[in-house]
């Protein structure tokens, strides 16, 4: 007899089963992830940010090109290092070499400059161009060529030493936007243009035919190489799509996730090298719509979304994945630092004078102090550990309380007089459960069914609550007419009531006048 009696004394407070869910999505790793880049601001760069370029060698540091300047920024501090000034028209692209000393960059006036970052002085001077130059690359480990291309549909590539041009590729017939080297091989290479095209360029081959040519069909924007070297991500319109370059040029995915055109890519790395997740890589994507988006091209699906209060241009990941830059339209580049375990080691590296510090040494807890007491208290299970809590406390509400002493009246009436109707409907589907509404609902006196036909009046018409309320309406006004005759107060209850319910009927009237009107013109349109 124990274990019933056990049982029955077991009580849970009343729940609605009504309740809406909520639409706010939890969020997964991956997003925790992308979210735990500090945000940090860099205003006031007088015009749109067309460029930005972090540097492969070590700490990574990156530039931004906007306006008739290039500035190189710290990637551990956000703040700027140097600029570059001699620009004569408007800088609109960057690239560092493989070891991060020379930096080249291109203008409107059609010239390409290469420079010492350390000095800040022109080294040489690529003339060769006679529009603007949108593209300028320097391959992934060849320190000795660079490539570009400009508004004259003309993608050269150059011997940076002798400052002459090698091959020189026509088959563009718009304006060349973008470029990428291959990580496969220093002499293949990828272009973007305005034809709705990205050729593939091989610099051994004699005459200038692209060695592949991709139709993203739309202009465009940029295009990159993916670190296996057999992929190729482009970008035009709103869409961001994956090709295979050793299946001969076959379509593998398209992104359309953004609402205007996509302006660039990245390549992006989760994790450190050598760390957990070191070679899960994802493309990073910005467009005019102000939505950074991450596409795990893997899986073929987008992994994390983040909007900005401006149009985005350009995007640049770090290496070490700690650092990510977006440019926009307004001058602005909106930078995300990220905490790594290796920044105390690596400081005390960029500054051995600091040194070591040793930690204090604590005293040995003894037990006649206050602490020996509350030792490991905030300790955390590990794997092998049994973990032991504590039954929480049940917190009853003053209806629950009644509900289990079997008082089902004063519960309902107690449920009335509060201002929660999740509450009462709650309480109400339990005493349905327990067959006992009915007969509450008759031995309510004059106050208490006031009570409830006031409840009914303001939440039977309520989409959530009308199934039940509706009913039970109608069920009350049977049981208790007698005594609604005879009282005024619950005639006016009755009339309010009433209005509501004649009110809810026009509405949903009115909404099915509507339905009838727009069902045919859906029908049409979809037959379009």
């Amino acid at each position: 007899m124990a274990e019933p009696q056990q049982a029955l004394s077991r009580t849970f407070p009343v729940k609605p089963k009504l309740k809406a869910k909520s639409k706010k999505p939890s969020k997964t790793p991956e997003s925790k992830y992308w979210s735990s880049f500090k945000s940090h601001t860099i205003p006031n760069l007088i015009s749109s940010i067309t460029s930005l370029s972090f540097s492969p060698a070590t700490p990574h540091h990156f530039a931004a090109a906007y306006s008739t300047s290039l500035t190189l920024f710290n990637s551990q501090t956000l703040e700027p290092i140097s600029s570059i000034s001699s620009f004569k028209d408007v800088v609109s692209c960057a690239s560092f070499r493989s070891d991060g000393l020379l930096i080249a960059a291109s203008d409107h006036s059609g010239l390409v400059q290469v420079f010492d970052v350390k000095t800040r002085t022109a080294l040489r001077k690529l003339r060769g161009h006679t529009r603007p130059v949108r593209l300028v690359r320097y391959p992934r480990s060849d320190k000795l060529h660079l490539f570009s291309g400009g508004d004259d549909a003309v993608v050269k590539y150059w011997d940076v030493a002798a400052e002459s041009g090698v091959v020189e590729f026509r088959g563009h017939k718009d304006y060349v936007r973008c470029g990428d080297g291959s990580p496969a091989s220093s002499e293949l290479f990828a272009t973007g243009s305005y034809d709705h095209t990205v050729k593939v360029w091989d610099v051994r081959v004699s005459n200038s035919d692209a060695a592949m040519e991709i139709n993203h069909g739309k202009p465009v924007e940029d295009v990159i190489f993916l670190p296996s070297g057999g992929l190729i991500a482009t970008a035009g319109g709103n869409c961001v799509k994956i090709w295979d370059v050793i299946g001969g040029g076959k379509l593998l995915y398209s992104m359309e996730n953004h609402n205007k055109t996509v302006t660039s890519i990245c390549v992006g790395k989760i994790g450190r090298d050598g760390g957990e997740g070191s070679e899960q890589y994802r493309v990073l994507s910005v467009g005019l719509d102000g939505y950074m988006k991450v596409f795990d091209y893997s899986k073929f699906k987008i992994t994390h979304s983040m909007r900005f209060p401006a149009p985005l241009l350009s995007i640049g990941f770090s290496p070490d994945c700690a650092t990510r830059a977006i440019g926009t339209s307004n001058g602005v580049i909106f930078a995300g630092k990220r905490k790594v375990k290796g920044d105390v080691e690596s400081g005390l590296r960029e500054f051995p004078s600091l040194g070591l510090m040793e930690e204090p040494q604590r005293r040995v807890l003894r037990p006649s102090y206050f602490r020996y007491f509350h030792r490991s208290q905030g300790e955390k299970p590990s794997e092998g550990d049994y973990l032991i809590t504590r039954p929480k406390k049940v917190k009853m509400a003053e209806h629950d309380k009644l509900l289990k002493k079997f008082r089902h009246k004063d519960a309902f009436v107690s449920a009335l007089s509060g201002k929660n109707p999740e509450n009462v409907v709650a309480v109400m589907e339990e005493l349905v459960a327990r067959k006992k509404l009915l007969k509450c609902v008759s031995n309510l006196d004059t106050e208490e069914l006031a009570l409830l036909l006031a409840f009914l009046h303001r939440h039977s018409t309520v989409p959530r609550y009308a199934g039940l309320l509706m009913g039970l309406t109608k069920k009350v006004v049977q049981i208790r007419a007698e005594d609604i005759i005879a009282s005024d107060v619950l005639k006016g209850h009755i009339r309010n009531l009433k209005r509501s319910v004649e009110e809810e009927v026009r509405i949903q009237q009115s909404l099915q006048e509507i339905q009838g009107i727009i069902s045919p013109l859906l029908r049409i349109a979809g037959r379009r």
